[in-house]
């Protein structure tokens, strides 16, 4: 009988040492996703979300989203993004901030979807910063504030973390006749 009790507890203490954690689950199915082995990557995502890992969670959202490893679902997306956006992942927030402005999965709300990049802006998420900004500069889901726009988008542009990419793109936009792209450009120049 302790033979069998020592056995069992070696192979007890053996699992536990050679369990992942759902960090490295998470980080195997990223490295699957950036190499576009997207169901493989999904099935990473499950286990590491199941443990409550909120980047994990948000990368479910993206596989539904996006179709990619599974099929594609907006409401799973959305799911999957509100679940990790209410652990304060800030990607996560901005991606249900656009989901609540698209109506995407979920019924169209601009207040709702202000809140949510707000949430991700104060994290310093450049693409909310940007969207907030827009919120502000026409008055969807927030007062109307040209000011607080004006500051948004100035967060957005500067942001170390895509920054240069937004400004890139609103140059390109306003010079293909884009309004809104020359008014806000216009506004970081004041």
């Amino acid at each position: 009988m302790k033979k069998i009790i020592g056995l069992l507890i070696f192979v007890l203490l053996f699992g536990y040492l050679n369990a992942q954690t759902s960090k490295e689950i998470y980080q195997e199915g990223k490295q699957l996703y950036e190499a576009k082995k997207y169901k493989e990557a999904f099935q990473k995502f499950i286990s590491a979300a199941q443990d409550g890992n909120k980047k994990a969670e948000y990368y479910l959202g993206r596989c539904y989203d996006k179709g990619r490893g599974v099929s594609e679902d907006e409401q799973k997306a959305f799911q999957w993004y509100f679940k990790s956006s209410e652990q304060g992942y800030a990607k996560a927030q901005y991606q249900v901030g656009k989901c609540y402005k698209k109506g995407d999965g979920v019924a169209k709300d601009v207040e709702k979807a202000a809140q949510y990049f707000e949430k991700a802006a104060i994290q310093g998420n450049a693409d909310a910063q940007y969207e907030l900004g827009k919120c502000y500069m026409k008055g969807k889901g927030v007062a109307l504030n040209a000011e607080k726009a004006k500051d948004y988008f100035k967060q957005a542009v500067s942001n170390p973390k895509g920054g240069d990419e937004i400004l890139k793109e609103l140059k390109k936009d306003a010079a293909e006749g884009d309004a809104d792209a020359s008014k806000i450009l216009k506004m970081l120049k004041n």
